[in-house]
């Protein structure tokens, strides 16, 4: 069972088990570090987007081929670290950030603590800026701090979800398998209420609970994340949106089949839903920027909980919430 701490640290340990053996067997690899060949692949895959410097020119050069990975710039990256004042900045004010997350581990905390201390003693001058910065979480970090000790103590969880599929608020008991993130952060378990593997996504948790009852999610194999975290079967029903120039954010946050350019500058849009009806929320949220065309009954549940909602606004009396 993975949580993202726990990769982060598998990635660092992948950095220093490559430059101490060039052109090692992928397979080898995999099962050194007890992961799927497709995991590890996914993990060289973000490689080569690390560096020393969020300047670029000094990323990591891993490839592979498939059956043995190759570091190209080994001695280039072993050069001693410089920073420079604004990336001293960024990396401290991060880093007391990560340290403050509600939840946190009390040994990655510490371990963190020790290493902020390093930092701004090796930056001098250039540390005294970040004092001056400070982050604060959404609550979406509280959520992720839960799951992640859920995650490392072997915990169910009880979670109340907002569901679009069915429109409103669901109550779940959950067995926590990892987090994954694609855009958002996602929490990827077992639902017991659903008996079936679900994907939540963090932002649309109201409520969570770690319980005292041992998580014990079926023995799965890893989803392929590589299509993205929702891949609609070849089968699932069809539905076209037209977007205007604002809505084209929709060709980005959603799996689609085909993206036509329109005259205005927006999309026709055609994707594949295994339930057409939890799109409806997106109709309501396009607004004037986004219509469904099809499939007709589609566009006319839209168009229909478009005008409940407009009559639900004109009942209010004048000067309480008007729109």
């Amino acid at each position: 069972m993975s949580n993202a701490i726990d990769q982060t640290r598998r990635m660092l340990s992948l950095v220093t088990y490559l430059r101490e053996r060039p052109g090692a067997e992928v397979a080898e690899v995999a099962r050194a570090f007890g992961i799927s060949e497709r995991e590890l692949i996914g993990d060289l895959n973000v490689l080569p987007m690390c560096g020393t410097s969020f300047r670029g020119g000094d990323l990591l050069d891993i490839d592979t081929d498939g059956d043995r990975i190759w570091w190209h710039n080994v001695d280039d990256v072993a050069q001693p670290l410089r920073l420079a004042a604004d990336e001293a900045t960024a990396l401290l004010v991060a880093a007391r950030a990560v340290a403050g997350l509600p939840g946190l581990r009390e040994r990655d905390r510490q371990a963190l603590t020790r290493a902020v201390a390093k930092i701004e003693d090796a930056a001098g001058e250039n540390a005294e800026s970040s004092a001056r910065v400070g982050v604060t979480f959404e609550a979406e970090g509280q959520v992720f701090a839960d799951i992640d000790r859920a995650l490392s103590e072997g915990r169910l969880i009880w979670l109340r979800y907002w569901s679009h599929g069915r429109g409103g608020m669901t109550e779940r008991e959950v067995d926590p398998i990892r987090l994954v993130t694609e855009g958002h952060t996602y929490l990827d378990g077992w639902c017991r209420t659903s008996e079936d593997r679900r994907i939540f996504r963090l932002d649309r948790v109201a409520e969570i609970k770690v319980l005292d009852e041992p998580a014990n999610p079926p023995r799965l194999q890893p989803r392929d994340l590589s299509a993205g975290l929702v891949s609609p079967a070849a089968d699932d029903p069809e539905v076209v949106v037209e977007v205007g120039p604002a809505g084209r954010w929709v060709a980005e946050y959603y799996t689609h089949d085909a993206a036509e350019e329109l005259p205005d500058g927006g999309l026709r849009i055609t994707l594949r839903s295994a339930d057409p009806s939890g799109l409806r929320p997106l109709a309501l949220r396009l607004g004037r920027d986004g219509r469904i065309v099809s499939p007709p009954a589609l566009a006319e549940q839209a168009r229909a909980a478009a005008l409940a909602a407009l009559e639900g606004y004109a009942a209010l009396p004048d000067g309480d919430g008007r729109a």
